[in-house]
């Protein structure tokens, strides 16, 4: 499972990344990576998009954990 919350959490990052510099300068990674201008998908681009959303639903458990123990550690403080 650690695994697997490994590359979720990398795979986010990178989806991160990829709008921080759609925001900032207009430039899509993952389209470029892929051979495709702005905006533009393929298959290998799609699989990735689709990964990384993946990716990001499947840390919204480890995103709760957080919060929930953040409350506990609340109450007994």
């Amino acid at each position: 499972m650690r695994i697997l919350k490994s590359v979720a959490l990398l795979l986010t990052i990178v989806g991160a990344l990829n709008w921080l510099l759609v925001g900032i300068a207009q430039f899509d990674l993952v389209a470029t990576l892929t051979g495709d201008t702005f905006g533009d998908t393929n298959p290998i681009s799609a699989v990735v998009y689709i990964l990384v959303g993946l990716s990001g639903v499947a840390l919204l458990p480890t995103l709760a954990n957080w919060l929930s123990e953040d409350d506990r550690e609340a109450v007994t403080a």
